[in-house]
């Protein structure tokens, strides 16, 4: 596949499969045996099997905590059979999700995803997001410069 095909996959991905909920692409986007690489700092990269009825499940549980969600590509770059994207997710948090209440907040995450596609199929993904911002915007820890200002109180005692 050129690049520009590995590029076309990842756009139906977030744009008609995420934000137009045509949740049943993802037998023709994603392959069965694909693994994603939840990102951490300072930690091993966690692969997950995610292929397209694990999608589906996980897109159901995003849509039903945050039924308004969409993804905002930002930019996209691709070499080969890899395709870089800086998308940005936003929603509100009307709806249970992982075991949380519906804290009515408001939700901007920001996301880079390598995805690697064969035969037209997402095979393998790498995805950092930015943890700190999100859990913050939940209100499940405090704002950074709460955090910096109990570190410091701790550091002078």
């Amino acid at each position: 596949m050129s690049a520009e095909q590995s590029k076309a996959v990842v756009w139906r991905f977030y744009e008609e499969l995420w934000n137009n909920r045509q949740l049943d692409l993802a037998d023709e986007l994603i392959a069965v045996g694909c693994v994603t690489h939840q990102l951490r700092s300072g930690m091993e990269s966690a692969a997950v099997p995610r292929g397209p009825e694990a999608m589906k499940q996980h897109i159901t549980e995003w849509l039903t905590g945050f039924p308004d969600l969409r993804y905002i590509i930002e930019r996209v770059i691709a070499e080969d059979d890899l395709v870089v994207c800086q998308c940005v997710m936003r929603g509100t948090h009307t709806g249970p999700w992982l075991g949380l209440s519906p804290t009515g907040r408001p939700l901007s995450l920001r996301l880079y995803v390598t995805q690697r596609v064969a035969a037209g199929k997402i095979v393998e993904d790498w995805v950092l997001l930015e943890s700190l911002g999100f859990l913050q915007q939940l209100g499940l820890i405090p704002a950074t410069k709460e955090i910096f200002e109990q570190a410091t109180k701790r550091s002078t005692q």
